[in-house]
């Protein structure tokens, strides 16, 4: 439905990738729980369902869990109040695995013979649900429906003296992507999965160690960065120090492609590469690989502004928000019915008429996913007059599921998976439609060319190509081809 003055809003958030989580942990810091609620709150853009802090006092854990935003939970001086102690872990939640339910909401907690142990977890485990029935077959009573929980009951059932032994144990039977942080009653733990699927650094503020998903969460408190934890590595900070472990045979790092592609913050650094500069570059390769006449550059806000204004660097064609984004818009209840939704009650994204009536118009969007947001755009940009509609992509087709903590649809829901560029192109609108190649893609992440034998990321969306065992989804019959290089390794 048009407003008055001519903008049509669009719901664009109902056909995007979403985020896994994001983690954070402090230890020795008085005001532990404070800084780590601000640090989720830079980490939110990965996970909005829920959130959760665990605190240690010297004497006790505390813990508090909400569903909703941080700065809606966390922003309350009484709740902060409830987590004393000068340790703390924190989790922001977007369900891969498991309802969103409070019961699975981060970090989870469990009493163990040697104490308290909290966990929080960023990825997903391509074998959780076959550990999970095991262990419920062998006694074990879970109090959630998160893969997550499992790395508690493996730790508990651990034969080994040391707790970081017991942990280790836990972590050897686990497949797929995980970024942990992990506290007792005198450490903070953090690991990171053989190919170093999901991200995780190491900072420091004031002396204290801190561990977080992303650079920017450091940012927002002026703490140091350090360095990443490296793909395999399980790091442990008590008070004599700092303590590495290396339990697990050594691989060539994988580091998901789509932390760069989507998923981090445009100002963080991940993997010594700033990521909004590398969004720029694929632009700028997609305007060499994909060129067209046009009178204007528009970004579908706020993921495809990067890369637009690399396209437009690259093209010489002039950059221009055609579309607004109201930042001010929450998040809403479901609407009962498609009719009430197409009437524009979401008013999240409308047409900036005067940029892109009479126009050439080349849209830039990170991803087409199953293709109806995409379709909208087309449309929308179509209604406030644009004379032509070319839409391109900074990164590959989707063609393949995600299993390591992606939520995206089954692979015959992905619009590349089941048509031609071609049809994709009829399907949304558009006058041309064109990919950034995989190849371009890594070109932008500063390598030649992908190596097919030894590929440098996780680039299984695109390529089909699994790092790790998807042992669940081969018990389904569902699993696509995969190449397991750490079982080649060890």
């Amino acid at each position: 439905m048009d407003q008055p003055d001519g903008l049509n809003p669009v719901d664009l958030e109902d056909d995007r990738l979403h985020e896994e989580c994001g983690v954070f942990g402090i230890f020795g810091h008085p005001d532990a729980a404070a800084i780590t609620a601000l640090g989720l709150h830079a980490l939110q853009h990965r996970g909005q369902e829920a959130a959760g802090i665990v605190t240690f006092d010297g004497k006790r854990f505390h813990s508090e869990r909400r569903m909703g935003l941080v700065g809606d939970t966390f922003s309350r001086q009484e709740v902060i109040a409830k987590l004393p102690g000068n340790a703390a872990i924190g989790h922001n939640r977007y369900s891969t695995t498991g309802e969103t339910i409070l019961r699975n909401v981060q970090p989870l907690f469990c009493e163990l013979d040697g104490g308290g142990f909290a966990a929080a977890h960023n990825g997903n485990l391509t074998n959780g649900l076959t550990l999970r029935k095991q262990l419920v077959r062998d006694g074990a009573i879970m109090q959630s429906t998160s893969d997550s929980e499992v790395i508690l009951h493996l730790v508990a059932r651990s034969q080994r003296n040391r707790f970081i032994d017991r942990f280790i144990d836990g972590l050897r039977q686990l497949e797929g992507a995980y970024s942990w942080v992990a506290l007792t009653n005198k450490k903070l733990i953090g690991a990171r999965d053989p190919f170093g699927i999901r991200p995780l650094v190491i900072g420091e503020l004031d002396g204290h160690p801190i561990l977080a998903s992303e650079t920017c969460a450091l940012d927002i408190i002026n703490a140091r960065y350090v360095r990443d934890v490296e793909n395999g590595e399980v790091v442990v900070f008590d008070e004599t120090g700092v303590h590495s472990h290396r339990p697990f045979p050594l691989v060539q790092p994988r580091p998901c492609i789509f932390e760069y592609v989507y998923f981090s913050r445009p100002d963080s650094i991940v993997g010594g590469r700033a990521v909004y500069d590398v969004r720029k570059t694929m632009g700028a390769e997609l305007a060499r690989e994909a060129p067209v006449t046009a009178d204007v550059i528009v970004p579908v806000p706020d993921s495809g502004v990067p890369a637009a204004i690399g396209f437009s660097q690259q093209s010489g064609i002039p950059y221009e928000l055609g579309i607004i984004r109201n930042h001010y818009v929450g998040r809403t209840f479901i609407e009962p019915t498609q009719q009430i939704r197409q009437l524009g009650v979401r008013l999240k994204h409308s047409a900036n008429r005067a940029v892109v009536a009479g126009k050439r118009i080349v849209l830039i969007d990170d991803s087409i996913v199953r293709g109806t947001t995409s379709t909208k755009i087309v449309q929308m940009m179509r209604d406030a007059g644009a004379t032509e509609v070319h839409f391109r992509i900074a990164s590959p087709p989707i063609r393949h599921p995600d299993f390591y903590g992606i939520d995206t649809p089954e692979q015959d829901k992905l619009l590349a998976a089941t048509h031609t560029i071609e049809e994709m192109r009829r399907f949304i609108g558009a006058d041309s439609l064109a990919f950034l190649s995989v190849d371009g893609l890594y070109r932008a992440m500063g390598h030649e060319r992908r190596n097919p034998e030894r590929p440098q990321f996780t680039d299984h969306c695109f390529t089909g190509d699994y790092p790790t065992p998807l042992t669940d989804q081969s018990k389904r019959e569902h699993a696509p081809r995969q190449l397991s290089l750490l079982a080649e390794a060890s």
